[in-house]
């Protein structure tokens, strides 16, 4: 509830959507195997997303904490999406190879 009463919740958008292992049909639709193919080594960087982007990793494991939210683990099989104007630090556990939207 606000603060000082006044009904309702405030809703905050959260920055980084994670789906585990979404149905082989939703992946078709959204044509994620027409998406490029990117990996990243084992460390940990900064990403800024100008346009929201939809990954679906293919292999690794990494843990993502978006720069005003709660640390969230992803794996081989996540389809994961980023809003337009959030920033995630990605800590690559295990080589990550992944599908990225274009955009």
């Amino acid at each position: 509830m606000r603060p000082g009463g006044g009904g309702c919740p405030v809703m905050r958008e959260v920055p980084v959507l994670v789906e585990h292992d979404p149905s082989p049909l939703k992946l078709e639709v959204l044509g994620v195997e027409a998406w490029p193919v990117s990996e990243c080594a084992v460390g940990t960087h900064v990403r800024a997303y100008a346009h929201t982007q939809t990954c679906y990793l293919l292999a690794g494991r990494a843990v993502i904490t978006p720069q005003h939210g709660e640390p969230v683990h992803v794996g081989e099989g996540d389809l994961v999406t980023f809003l337009a104007g959030s920033s995630c630090a990605w800590e690559i556990r295990t080589p990550v190879r992944k599908h990225c939207s274009p955009g």
